[in-house]
């Protein structure tokens, strides 16, 4: 039995080699998908995702996915998760061409399922590496932005994932610092989604008529002013995405706000 004038036994502080192991086994996974970005970039692997490559390759691709549908919908599914995890600025024209090979309801279901899965990688390697050690050293000030996130964290995703002014890439994080949960995390994202996918999706639907249009425009370059011209082969992905589309997504991500808005405007009522 311990007396009062006995000291209390603290516990055993951790080894300083052990907190280096701890540390490093936390980082790794992020030390590792930084190294593939940058290899990713330096590679050039995001100019394998243009239009331009699509539209070289077009043949190519529609025979493959005639021939081998399933195969194809599972490799594209693959791939989408891979860019998304890696962060390459190339969803939006992945998910027209997932349109343009499988048609705006296959395409935008396939591009939602790996989109989903790829961010919720990147979700949990940024929370294990940055999410929770963060947590554990927040000021107030990132202590009550924290609290007020993940208060009304379902609709603030939602809003998030629905106007298009906001990097993927960057939303992928911020929820994981900000101490979402992951199960708020992946539902937000997955519904979150799905307006923009099928819109970009319908978009490529159509995108083997414009494809046509800009090759015969080349073509008759090359036939009018000869091989040595000045004949570009191009499609602008930015001209596919119209005025209407974006106050669309806007307007979308308005009325995920409604509800913590009118949460907030009740409780100061109250307090009132």
């Amino acid at each position: 039995m311990i007396s009062p004038a006995d000291p209390v036994p603290s516990e055993p502080a951790t080894p300083e080699p052990a907190k280096a192991r701890a540390l490093w086994r936390r980082l790794l996974p992020l030390a590792i998908l930084a190294v593939l970005v940058a290899l990713a970039f330096w590679s050039g692997l995001d100019d394998y995702f243009s239009l331009r490559r699509v539209a070289e390759n077009r043949a190519a691709l529609t025979g493959f996915v005639r021939d081998n549908f399933l195969l194809a919908v599972m490799a594209y599914t693959a791939i989408y998760i891979v860019v998304t995890a890696l962060s390459l600025p190339t969803g939006a024209l992945l998910t027209i061409t997932g349109g343009f090979l499988f048609g705006p309801v296959m395409g935008g279901t396939a591009t939602v399922v790996g989109a989903t899965i790829g961010a919720t990688i990147i979700y949990l390697i940024a929370r294990s590496s940055l999410g929770e050690p963060l947590a554990a050293r927040a000021g107030p000030w990132l202590a009550k932005l924290r609290k007020g996130f993940q208060d009304d964290a379902m609709s603030y995703l939602l809003f998030l994932r629905l106007v298009p002014a906001f990097p993927f890439a960057v939303v992928n994080l911020v929820p994981a610092v900000l101490g979402v949960p992951l199960r708020t995390y992946v539902i937000a994202t997955f519904f979150g989604i799905i307006p923009g996918t099928f819109a970009f999706a319908w978009v490529g639907a159509g995108l083997d008529s414009i494809i046509k249009v800009q090759q015969e425009a080349y073509r008759q370059c090359v036939a009018t002013q000869g091989a040595g011209a000045a004949c570009r082969f191009e499609l602008d992905p930015g001209a596919l995405l119209t005025r209407e589309i974006i106050i669309a997504f806007v307007a979308l991500g308005v009325v995920a706000l409604i509800p913590p808005l009118l949460r907030r405007w009740r409780n100061r009522g109250v307090s009132e």
